[in-house]
């Protein structure tokens, strides 16, 4: 029987700032680590912070995250630090991987990133729609967190705007069926709101 290989130990340095943790460096933390929840740990996420061109991130794509580089004026173990004041605020946790720890997700951290994440495609939407800009595809919200996407959905309902129609009917060409039902209702309410009552 072969030996277990040990877990690779982390020590969390939230070094003390006379400033408290601001509500932009929280959300600038979760976004940034949202592309690598159980892929890296705090120090991959403090190379995409400071844009690095470290090969590992650059395979995975983290160059493109929003987030990429917004901190680069900042030294390492700033950014460090800054992470594991999130971590010590209840916003991620560390896991183990393997014997790699990794970053994830609380409860309390993805209910922040989701909502976050929700208004980044509603601007983005918006964005698209005032520049008449058609996306040549939806799929990047097939096999997304199921009530972040419903969520999502519940939001535009909400905004009575039957200028998000077309890309609606756009997404429901793509996705499962459960979530299709859901649009086509999101659909139908922008419809009738459109429509005036007599």
């Amino acid at each position: 029987m072969g030996r277990r290989r040990a877990r690779t130990p982390y020590v969390l340095q939230p070094r003390p700032r006379r400033v408290p943790l601001t509500a932009d460096e929280i959300d600038t933390v979760l976004r940034a680590a949202d592309d690598l929840i159980g892929l890296g740990g705090r120090n991959l996420l403090t190379k995409v912070l400071r844009g690095s061109k470290d090969k590992r991130l650059l395979a995975h794509g983290l160059d493109a995250s929003p987030c990429y580089g917004i901190w680069r004026g900042r030294s390492s173990e700033d950014v460090l630090a800054t992470i594991d004041r999130v971590i010590v605020a209840g916003f991620l946790t560390v896991v183990h991987s393997g014997r790699l720890p990794v970053l994830a997700y609380t409860d309390e951290g993805w209910d922040r990133e989701c909502s976050q994440r929700i208004e980044e495609f509603l601007a983005e939407w918006d964005r698209w729609i005032d520049a008449g800009v058609v996306p040549a595809s939806m799929e990047y919200l097939k096999d997304r967190d199921r009530p972040m996407i419903l969520e999502l959905l519940e939001r535009v309902r909400a905004t009575h705007d039957a200028r998000y129609i077309p890309l609606l009917e756009r997404w429901a060409a793509i996705d499962y069926k459960k979530v299709r039902t859901r649009i086509h209702d999101v659909i139908q309410d922008l419809h009738q709101a459109k429509t005036p009552r007599i």
